[in-house]
């Protein structure tokens, strides 16, 4: 499985980059989990649907042929750590490229939510999106461990 990670925005405050990195070190290489950022769009006199397209232009070009697109997007089906973990599972049997996208302030372009394999929601509540690259990081390492039968993730 190759799980890639496309981040609308850069410049990230240091806590983001740290708590990123904590979780993704922990992830055996074997997950091939690979993180990158996309410029947002900058900003000026253009309507928020003008933004949204370049960030969704930027998105698809780094997109690559046959892979799997998840958006994230607060309409999205609800996702728990054992359905991401299930998801790992499926897409490690069947060697599977994936791309994760998390959009910038103003979300994502309707466009892309329309091409996406799947849409997650995190919950209904508004996250900053620095804040959902942690917690992405975290539930995939929570994944990962439940995959593996570590005891990091004690849920029952």
């Amino acid at each position: 499985m190759r799980l890639r990670v496309l981040a609308v925005g850069n410049k990230m405050p240091a806590w983001v980059d740290e708590g990123v990195s904590e979780y993704v070190k922990r992830i055996p290489r074997e997950v091939n989990l690979e993180w990158l950022e996309v410029p947002m769009a900058k900003r000026g006199t253009a309507s928020v649907t003008r933004y949204q397209e370049q960030e969704a232009e930027a998105i698809r070009a780094r997109l690559q042929e046959g892979e799997h697109l998840v958006v994230l997007h607060v309409a999205g089906k609800p996702v728990s750590t054992e359905a991401i973990a299930a998801r790992f599972e499926r897409w490690q049997m069947q060697g599977q490229r994936v791309s994760l996208v998390i959009g910038g302030p103003d979300g994502l372009h309707e466009s892309l939510l329309h091409e996406a394999t799947e849409q997650w929601s995190l919950g209904q509540i508004t996250l900053p999106h620095p804040l959902v690259r942690v917690i992405l990081a975290e539930q995939f390492y929570r994944a990962w461990s439940l995959l593996a039968g570590h005891p990091y993730h004690r849920a029952n």
